[in-house]
């Protein structure tokens, strides 16, 4: 008999996880049917039985989520209709935990033969470990992507397993024939206009800083999108730089990290991409002072770095609201540009922890855990 699952995303990155692992549960079960919710990446991998709705999903914030209650909890009310009246097999829930987490307790109430499998685990170990718990009783798998996860969900009860981090495959696939260029530092301001807008500016002082004492050092700032790149660009304008040394391209960050010297970066998904591609770098982070505060009291971790995160330990220099200063940075990247024994010595650092992300295959072995346990 065909199996039925619903899988749910909110997020673009979500959606391309969810579409890889929607490629590789059909290539084990090829009568299998794919419903849910996610983007157009796991629309068309479904055959278009997937509801495209991640442009008006996926926000960011506190305040963002608040304006936009009343339209979150009509829409959690429509999908949790259509999952019980579809009846799958599983629910594979995928990321976005604040959505997400209250779905499976609603599918677990009115659903009980569904298997719950949460993909892409939560990070409830910075923000809130007494969720854990609650999860064990609602899901009945966690698929997770970092190493150490294992160790937080298992003893609650919850049935886990350590799938090996997507980012693996993506970047697998990113790799090119390249020498690192002695004289070029990397700029990665983010991928969102705020970010930008905070960030920016101060690595641009900082390149400025180091090219009145290094002019031969050049600069180059990958934009995740055009939209970017004219913000970028206008940062650069008005900085009024007279000569140009720092250079604004598009959609190349994967390359750069894989040219450059070294460089800094804004926290998030890149440290990893960087880390995993032997970039030495350190790493800058800052927001409204308010958002910060409330995190703060709110997150329990050491650092916010993921790869320090995942090292157990500081590898790489984190400068965070105050000191993310442009003083801060040029130091950080001088000592990479001057001092090539220890750049090689963080490049070793960077390596070890980067293979605790796993082999490449990730979506595959996430497959074969869910039709293991879909078929009990």
């Amino acid at each position: 008999m065909a199996k039925t699952i619903y899988l749910l995303s909110g997020e673009v990155s979500g959606d391309t996880h969810g579409a890889e692992l929607i490629h590789a549960l059909v290539e084990k079960l090829p009568e299998l049917q794919c419903l849910g919710y996610g983007g157009p990446q796991m629309r068309e991998a479904s055959g278009g039985k997937i509801q495209d709705w991640v442009e008006d999903a996926a926000v960011m914030g506190i305040w963002e989520v608040l304006k936009r209650y009343g339209w979150f909890k009509k829409k959690f009310q429509i999908i949790l209709a259509d999952i019980i009246a579809s009846k799958p097999d599983a629910l594979i829930l995928i990321d976005y935990p604040g959505f997400n987490l209250r779905m499976a307790k609603a599918v677990h109430e009115a659903l009980p033969s569904t298997k719950i499998i949460y993909y892409i685990s939560p990070q409830v170990w910075a923000w809130n470990k007494g969720r854990i718990p609650k999860m064990a009783n609602i899901l009945d798998q966690m698929l997770c992507i970092f190493p150490f996860e294992k160790d937080i969900f298992e003893p609650a009860g919850l049935p886990t397993e350590f799938v090996g981090h997507p980012i693996v495959d993506e970047l697998e696939e990113k790799k090119i024939e390249t020498e690192r260029d002695p004289e070029l530092i990397g700029l990665f301001p983010g991928s969102r206009e705020r970010e930008v807008a905070r960030l920016f500016p101060v690595m641009v002082e900082a390149a400025r800083r180091m090219h009145t004492e290094h002019p031969e050092w050049r600069f180059q700032a990958p934009a995740a999108s055009p939209k970017l790149a004219h913000q970028m660009q206008e940062i650069l304008e008005k900085a009024k730089l007279k000569e140009d040394y720092i250079s604004i391209s598009t959609g190349d960050s994967h390359a750069l990290m894989q040219q450059a010297a070294c460089g800094v970066i804004a926290s998030g998904t890149a440290t990893l991409e960087a880390a995993w591609f032997g970039l030495p770098y350190c790493l800058i982070y800052r927001i409204a002072w308010p958002t910060y505060f409330i995190g703060k009291m709110l997150v329990k971790v050491d650092y916010i770095g993921l790869v320090n995160i995942l090292a157990g330990k500081g590898v790489v220099e984190e400068f965070i609201q105050g000191d993310a200063d442009p003083c801060h940075i040029q130091q950080a990247l001088e000592k990479f540009m001057t001092d090539a024994k220890f750049a090689a010595e963080i490049q070793a650092e960077l390596a070890a922890t980067a293979a605790k992300l796993g082999e490449p295959g990730c979506h595959q072995r996430a497959a074969n855990a869910i039709v293991k346990t879909i078929n009990g």
